[in-house]
């Protein structure tokens, strides 16, 4: 349990770290955004193959790897408390990985036809690189960061429901997936950018969570109380922490079972 927990955290460090790297490389090295005509866009992709391809494997193939770890050490985190969201993240985490995976491939697999192409017919050439540019961009959830989005939202419904994380992290984690999710409307596509940048700060708390939460729960690994339960998980906390949300279990078949 502790060993995923910290598996988890430095998965989050990395998915924070891609992120920030993704900034730099597209924003300032490229300059990406900016570019519009397709001649131009592969112009920039023949001048930079090399910078193109690798940072395809770190922000979208190895980001997804990472991303499946993260998603399976939160399950393991929430399920006792939140099961049903527990579920929901995870396997949006894991898809929305399977996604991102399959978008980097996409795009790398693009990359050498396109440059070989261009040496006959470069108008053709950019016709293709422009719908490679599509189909990895739909798999990489652009625009609108619908998959990113309701993974952090449900975490953060986890977390205020079953107590888990801090109150202010659950929050944040509303906020920032609501911003997500609603960037997939095409009048707000801009939100995507305010949303990753978020996000970047929700995978660094996150990681230092997981990390805190794994080193709490190996220092408070012996002290039980009465029933022989570890006081932060006796049926009182249970349910304080799950009053208000249906989302966190049946209560009393919980009572049942350890009675």
């Amino acid at each position: 349990m502790k060993t995923l927990q910290r598996s988890g955290a430095a998965a989050a460090f990395y998915l924070a770290a891609a992120y920030i790297l993704g900034i730099v490389v597209f924003l300032f090295v490229l300059d990406y955004p900016g570019i519009t005509d397709p001649a131009q866009k592969l112009d920039v992709l023949i001048q930079y193959k090399g910078t193109t391809y690798l940072t395809n494997v770190l922000m979208y193939i190895v980001f997804g790897l990472f991303l499946i770890v993260l998603s399976l050490s939160l399950k393991s985190v929430l399920k006792e408390r939140s099961p049903a969201l527990a579920r929901i993240a995870s396997a949006v985490g894991i898809v929305w990985a399977g996604m991102l995976i399959a978008s980097g491939m996409v795009a790398n697999a693009g990359i050498a036809p396109t440059i070989a192409m261009h040496e006959t017919d470069p108008a053709q050439a950019a016709g293709f690189w422009s719908v490679i540019e599509t189909v990895s961009g739909g798999l990489g959830c652009m625009p609108g960061e619908i998959m990113g989005g309701t993974m952090t939202l449900v975490v953060g419904l986890a977390a205020l429901c079953g107590g888990t994380f801090r109150k202010g992290f659950g929050w944040y984690g509303i906020v920032t997936g609501v911003v997500g999710i609603i960037s997939i409307i095409p009048a707000l596509n801009d939100l995507g950018a305010i949303f990753g940048m978020c996000q970047t700060v929700w995978f660094v708390w996150l990681g230092v969570v997981l990390l805190r939460k794994a080193k709490h729960e190996g220092g408070t690994a012996g002290v039980m109380d009465r029933g022989g339960r570890r006081q932060s998980d006796t049926p009182l906390n249970y349910r304080r922490n799950c009053r208000s949300v249906s989302f966190c279990g049946d209560y009393s078949q919980i009572i049942e079972m350890e009675s």
